[in-house]
């Protein structure tokens, strides 16, 4: 579990990173905090990496074909 420090650097990189997204597309935003919360615990967590990492997981999120 990240520290009140690391949690508060998550978190506005999360809300950097997803500040274009839509209110209802909270999966999408899930996905993000998932790929910045393994990308910490595999040790990797300067804000370049986090800001990097975050910006893939929108990049190449899964598409759904209608």
């Amino acid at each position: 579990m990240p520290d009140a420090e690391m949690a508060a650097l998550l978190r506005a990189v999360l809300d950097e990173v997803c500040v274009d997204l839509a209110p209802s597309e909270l999966a999408m935003r899930e996905r993000v905090a998932a790929r910045l919360i393994d990308l910490v615990r595999s040790g990797q967590c300067s804000v370049d990496d986090l800001r990097r990492a975050g910006r893939d997981a929108l990049i190449r999120a899964p598409t759904m074909w209608l």
